[in-house]
């Protein structure tokens, strides 16, 4: 099917959808009902945006998304004059680290949805019971979160020790068996041997992981370095990569392993690009002083452009070749998203397949299916934006507001926390 004929089911599906319900609730009651008009809307799963579009939300979640000429308003609706905007889905960021105390976290939570953030993926770090306990409470105006609770790990002394650390297969079932009775979202592994620093977790034992993980009906993914662990790890029946391969350029040989595992997904979590860079739109987060050091710390450095070049050229072949690409950004810096997308199309990738890869794709990666595109019967989870980011990317960066469940969330009030300034 194209891509304007998709467009077209898209959007006649949601008048029909909401059709159904149209006729009943002209005059009738339209509480909770509003109409977001105007704007461009970008629907996050690939199909063309809708030009001066409709989003109506009720009680949190979107009944119709369409042309204004498609989609009919109920009078009485509240509406919202979008005109000029750009409308896309909430990010969802399938690899983050959050704390694992949950004041703090909430805070992180809270910056990243400052950002539009919808969802988040805490990958491998989570001890205690704070972080799985979260992702089924109603946190108001926070993004949903999953978790992979501990991730597992050759031993790595002197590193973090949150994640498993194991050394035969018994141990990683043994481990499997708990974080499958913890019900956590994905498993995390990690193939590296930092540099020659550890002993790397071995195929025997990840294989015992990535098998015990599917029996339980569990995925894997996988934090790499190099290429030929990549092709091992294919072989093995692995389920994603938290990141891009590091150590040199791909070959045929990976992308046919690929090709024959269609499923899998790549998460790129491209590296810093080593240009100089202008944060000046971080001035609503960052205090002053931190800004300064910020911006005075950003220069080209050949050597880390380097570096990227390799990772840069795996993800735009890859993208290529049509691997499923989806998104996340490593640590916990909540404008870091903006970020990654301005180097994966740095990279090669256009914006339209970035917005796809950070709010569609990595939510059919998490298996969260409220989230991640704009269609009838979903969350109202977006963001709107003053510039079109398909023009340039770094227009996702143009925030004017972001509603998470149909509420827009108070961005002032968490500008004002985060620099120590009075919110207006």
């Amino acid at each position: 099917m194209s891509r304007g004929t998709r467009a077209s089911a898209v959007v006649l599906s949601a008048v029909v959808a909401f059709g159904a319900c149209g006729g009943a609730e002209q005059g009738a009651d339209v509480a909770g009902l509003t109409a977001y008009l105007g704007a461009r809307i970008l629907t996050g799963d690939g199909t063309a945006p809708i030009e001066n579009g409709v989003l109506l939300v009720r009680d949190g979640r979107i009944t119709a998304v369409g042309s204004e000429s498609s989609v009919e308003i109920p009078r009485g609706a509240a509406s919202v004059d979008l005109a000029g905007k750009t409308v896309m889905p909430a990010i969802v960021n399938a690899h983050v680290h959050l704390s694992p105390l949950r004041e703090e976290r909430i805070g992180q939570l809270e910056h990243m949805a400052y950002y539009g953030a919808g969802a988040v993926v805490s990958l491998g770090q989570d001890t205690g019971a704070v972080a799985l306990a979260m992702r089924s409470e109603d946190l108001t105006g926070l993004p949903r979160t999953a978790s992979a609770g501990r991730g597992i790990t050759s031993p790595e002394p002197g590193r973090t020790t949150a994640p498993y650390w194991v050394t035969t297969p018994d141990e990683a079932r043994a481990a499997i068996g708990e974080l499958a009775a913890a019900r956590v979202d994905i498993v995390k592994i990690w193939v590296d041997d930092r540099n020659g620093e550890f002993v790397k977790l071995p195929p025997e034992v990840y294989r015992a992981v990535i098998d015990e993980a599917h029996r339980h009906g569990l995925r894997v993914t996988a934090h790499i370095y190099a290429l030929e662990d990549a092709k091992a790890l294919l072989r093995a029946g692995i389920d994603a990569f938290a990141h891009g391969i590091r150590d040199r350029d791909i070959d045929d040989e990976l992308v046919a392993l690929w090709r024959e595992r269609p499923d899998v997904v790549l998460v790129p979590n491209l590296p810093d690009p080593g240009v100089a860079q202008d944060y000046a739109w971080l001035a609503g987060t960052v205090p002053e002083d931190e800004l300064k050091r910020l911006q005075e710390a950003s220069m080209d450095r050949p050597a880390v452009q380097e570096a990227f070049g390799i990772q840069a050229r795996n993800l735009a072949r890859l993208a290529r070749e049509g691997i499923r690409v989806a998104f996340g950004t490593d640590g916990s810096v909540a404008w870091a998203p903006h970020l990654e997308m301005e180097d994966m199309v740095r990279a090669g990738m256009s914006p339209a397949d970035v917005i796809v890869a950070a709010t569609g794709t990595s939510a059919e990666l998490m298996r969260m299916s409220d989230v991640g595109t704009l269609a009838v019967g979903k969350s109202a989870d977006f963001v709107v934006l003053d510039a079109n980011p398909l023009e340039d990317i770094r227009n996702s960066r143009r925030v004017a507001s972001v509603y998470l469940r149909g509420v827009e969330i108070d961005r002032a009030a968490i500008g004002a926390r985060l620099t120590g300034a009075t919110a207006p």
